[in-house]
């Protein structure tokens, strides 16, 4: 009896301090659909197990999810796009107020058809086809048929750099087909024979059989946690433990 009543005092203890043995802390981050399906959720499990911390994830944009930052919404979030070009974007003037945490870089590739039997493209080639200049693969040395330009929507990130990098921020030609996702951008290209897109690494190792990658110059980014001032504890032990060793080894 003496035993019960004093579980029952120490449970009750617990339940009114709010102090949860074995319970984790638990943060959501929004943005980068790149460093959703790339670092975080295939670290989740080790990131919980090394920080005590669960993580969960909305996958939007990076732009979207720096834009909850601005709107008070959040102070952090996740992008695969430089800090100053987000804030070039929404015409922000930073006085050391946002923090670029970068976790690891990614590389964006070039990805056609498994069909197509073009294999290397320069820089100005990829702008030509991408503004519509060139509409033919036969005019880059491949088959006679028609392009179909596939990106990601506006606010993607992958897009944002694939345009200031390799188009020097010249529009998108009129027609090219917008979609979603990165995974979403993967498999319209496994179906157009004619198709050329621009992804992540990571993404088309994912899916080795469904594109080729097309040879060009090294396109890289950050992928990084956006804070507006010093992270919290919790997010603090998570940025810690992302930038170790053992924790890139759980990242696709």
């Amino acid at each position: 009896m003496i035993k019960s009543i004093l579980r029952f005092g120490f449970i009750t203890a617990l339940l009114t301090t709010g102090i949860h043995p074995a319970m984790a802390a638990d943060i959501t981050l929004s943005g980068s659909t790149t460093v959703q399906k790339r670092v975080l959720e295939p670290a989740a499990g080790a990131i919980q197990a090394a920080t005590g911390v669960k993580v969960r994830v909305r996958g939007t944009s990076s732009g979207k999810g720096f834009k909850e930052i601005l709107d008070g919404k959040t102070m952090a979030s996740i992008a695969s796009s430089p800090l100053a070009s987000l804030l070039s974007k929404y015409k922000v003037e930073d006085a050391g107020a946002y923090q670029e945490h970068v976790i690891t870089r990614d590389v964006i590739v070039p990805i056609v058809h498994p069909a197509n039997s073009v294999s290397e493209l320069t820089f100005q080639q990829l702008s030509d086809i991408n503004t519509g200049k060139i509409t033919n693969w036969k005019d880059v040395g491949g088959p006679d048929m028609k392009i179909v330009v596939i990106t990601s929507s506006k606010g993607s990130a992958t897009r944002s750099v694939f345009q200031k990098l390799v188009m020097k921020k010249q529009p998108y030609l009129k027609g090219a087909r917008e979609v979603k996702s990165t995974r979403k951008e993967v498999d319209l290209v496994s179906k157009f024979k004619g198709g050329i897109g621009a992804v992540s690494q990571g993404f088309v190792d994912a899916n080795p059989d469904k594109v080729n990658v097309v040879k060009t110059g090294e396109i890289s980014r950050p992928l990084c946690v956006i804070t507006k001032g010093n992270p919290d504890s919790e997010l603090g032990k998570v940025i810690a433990y992302l930038k170790t060793d053992q924790a890139k080894k759980h990242f696709k």
